[in-house]
């Protein structure tokens, strides 16, 4: 019996009730652009503050200094938000009318993602995979067999990719810690910092082979506004929280940290700061991502079909629906 249970499978109905979320994409996408707005606006203001310094001091270096910042805004905002938006994600949202386009579709983007491993496995000059799990995951593919794909794939994403997400995240959590301990200017903080940040998402998104939900995004995005913030010297985290309210329901805040920010006073401090919020958003976009492919790997073994047990017990109940009207009738 103990066996029986253990085998088990969610049905599409289970699965619905306890995984699949009811938050409106829509909306999601919305609140995303007005995030990226904020953030976009935020950088802008902080761009024409360095320009202006700049400009002040000499005017010809103002110009060229307004020039390199467009190209900037352009190659390390605009970009990475493209890029990122770009790529596909898991559909973990299904319901029974749905489960099978979803099941159809998260098979082909782990085939897609498998296929990526093994060319950057064969051809690029990198030592992310084990060659032994990098080897499986070819001959799985090799063979056309999904199931083993699917699993030496998730072997794959909780050891090699796993270790080499923290890399980037502490690259870029170190970078963030230095630039802003040796930065004179709130503007300048701010502008080295959210840049950092989303070159890091997007090398995390891209490390992963796909994005997370819209709603995701949106929390990950509204971290780094947050970020940005803080490096402008707003100092008090509760401006950041009072945007935040402002955006919507999807924002989250930054566990702890608040106090600590509030005081900031000299660089060293403030750049420890930044170099801790940045792991953060590195560490809640990772545990997105991984969210998302364990819940489409638990969608993929949901039972669609009614079982055996529940198709018997149908029929049983349309047999004495159907002998009761006949009653009915006789009498």
């Amino acid at each position: 019996m103990k066996e029986k249970k253990e085998n088990k499978k969610l049905t599409i109905y289970e699965y619905e009730e306890k995984f699949s979320s009811k938050e409106n994409n829509e909306r999601a996408k919305k609140v995303f652009l007005v995030v990226v707005f904020a953030l976009g606006a935020l950088l802008l203001t902080a761009m024409f503050s360095l320009f202006k310094d700049v400009y002040d001091m000499n005017v010809y270096a103002g110009y060229v200094v307004g020039g390199l910042e467009i190209l900037a805004f352009i190659f390390f905002y605009i970009a990475p938000i493209v890029k990122i938006k770009g790529k596909q994600k898991f559909e973990i949202n299904a319901n029974a009318y749905s489960v099978k386009k979803a099941k159809k579709h998260n098979q082909k983007l782990r085939e897609s993602l498998a296929e990526k491993i093994i060319d950057v496995y064969l051809n690029a000059d990198c030592n992310w995979y084990n060659s032994e799990r990098a080897e499986r995951l070819i001959k799985a593919k090799f063979n056309k067999d999904s199931q083993e794909i699917k699993e030496a794939l998730t072997e794959i994403y909780q050891t090699d990719v796993k270790k080499a997400g923290k890399d980037v995240i502490l690259k870029s959590a170190v970078k963030s810690g230095l630039y802003s301990a040796v930065s004179q200017k709130d503007y300048t903080d701010a502008l080295l910092v959210a840049a950092i940040n989303l070159q890091m998402i997007k090398d995390l998104v891209f490390l992963y082979g796909f994005r997370p939900s819209d709603a995701k995004l949106v929390k990950i995005y509204s971290k780094v506004l947050k970020n940005a913030l803080v490096a402008y010297g707003m100092g008090n985290i509760k401006i950041g929280e009072t945007v935040s309210k402002t955006i919507g329901g999807f924002v989250s805040g930054i566990p702890i940290l608040g106090s600590a920010i509030a005081t900031v006073v000299d660089g060293s401090v403030q750049g420890l700061a930044n170099g801790m919020l940045t792991q953060v958003i590195g560490r809640t976009t990772v545990k997105y991502l991984m969210k998302e492919y364990n819940l489409q790997n638990v969608l993929d073994g949901v039972e669609i079909e009614p079982t055996e047990e529940e198709f018997t017990v149908t029929c049983e109940e349309l047999k004495k629906a159907l002998a009761e009207n006949n009653k009915k009738k006789s009498a």
